[in-house]
């Protein structure tokens, strides 16, 4: 089972990078957000509990985050491998994570974090608030997201990078271009699926 962590700040293009990961390697996507989403509206026991911290305003904890990546995992024995998106975004989450793979005799073997020029990052967002109507598509809001984004996962960066695992991959060239660049770094793992 092959494990990948796929990094990006907004706007960097991670989205749809990991659907053709997903796609050209038969991955499982584990979304955190779709995973909430999934649970919450289910009414499972996890879902009901991360409801009560959701409706407050406040973040899930770890714990019932893992539970539900447990749950997914288990839930796909057969899985080529997993790409996680949104998770793990604070080294106590990595290590959760690493703990919780570890149990379940795997491991995460590659981390490939996206890197954009900030000012090409804030172009991406702007054009996409134009043609998709978000509501986060001014400058100000979007300098603070990936500030935000850079604060909290570069930690998990460096947390990744001591074990061997980070690779950092230029994502301002064309969707084609970066993904051969990340099929560089996955193919040394696991090949396509033909």
């Amino acid at each position: 089972m092959f494990n990948l962590i796929l990094f990006g700040p907004p706007g960097s293009g991670k989205g749809t990078q990991s659907e053709k990961i997903v796609s050209t390697y038969q991955l499982q996507h584990i979304s955190t957000g779709d995973l909430l989403r999934d649970e919450v509206s289910r009414h499972t026991p996890l879902g009901i509990e991360a409801k009560k911290f959701m409706d407050q305003g406040m973040l899930v904890p770890d714990e019932v985050v893992i539970g539900m990546i447990s749950g997914k995992i288990d839930a796909s024995p057969d899985a080529r491998g997993f790409i996680f998106d949104g998770f793990p975004r604070t080294s106590n989450q990595a290590e959760a994570l690493d703990k919780l793979l570890e149990f379940k005799n795997t491991t995460i073997h590659l981390v490939l974090a996206l890197e954009v020029p900030e000012n090409d990052l804030i172009t991406r967002l702007v054009n996409r608030g134009i043609t998709s109507g978000r509501s986060d598509d001014n400058e100000e809001v979007i300098t603070k997201r990936i500030k935000e984004y850079h604060a909290k996962t570069e930690p998990v960066a460096k947390y990744y990078n001591g074990q061997g695992k980070l690779e950092r991959v230029p994502g301002n060239n064309t969707i084609d271009q970066t993904f051969q660049l990340l099929t560089k770094h996955i193919n040394k793992y696991l090949l396509p699926v033909a």
